[in-house]
């Protein structure tokens, strides 16, 4: 009886102590259970801060990029328009010499007409003396024709 008295008081013994250590280990548990749940929580927070400044700061790159854009684009407007009015005026250029050039060889052309008008107007003259002076011989002809056939006739 002795053993089992023993026994029996170590068994009671060793179920206060596993009661005690079962105790312990509930409520190192729960202690465990509140740090994660507290360190789960400072971590959201975290995460929370760190995508709150992330979005902040693609919001100023963002904002940074479409004032960079605007800027470049009104850049390459005012590039585009200066080179297109400096194209202009090379083309308006350009179109005033070759006006010039053009009333300059229309000026040469009537020149030349002129003249060529002037020596069709010699020629005319001239084929019109000549004509003249043609019928002028061709009428002698014909009388001095008729005196010899008149003097052949009396011989």
């Amino acid at each position: 009886m002795e053993k089992e008295t023993m026994v029996k008081e170590i068994v009671k013994a060793l179920e206060l102590f596993s009661d005690k250590i079962h105790a312990e280990m509930q409520e190192m548990g729960n202690q465990l259970r509140a740090e994660m749940q507290e360190m789960g929580n400072q971590l959201r927070m975290e995460m929370q801060e760190m995508g709150n400044q992330l979005r902040a700061e693609m919001q100023e790159m963002g904002n940074q990029l479409r004032t960079e854009m605007q800027e470049m684009g009104n850049q390459l407007r005012t590039e585009i328009q200066e080179m297109g009015n400096q194209l202009r005026t090379e083309m308006y250029a350009v179109e005033s010499k070759l006006e010039a050039k053009i009333d300059e060889l229309k000026q040469e052309t009537n020149e030349q007409f002129k003249q060529l008008n002037e020596k069709i107007d010699h020629l005319r003259d001239e084929l019109s003396d000549t004509q003249e002076t043609v019928d002028l011989l061709s009428s002698k002809t014909l009388q001095h024709e008729r005196k010899l056939r008149l003097l052949s006739k009396q011989s």
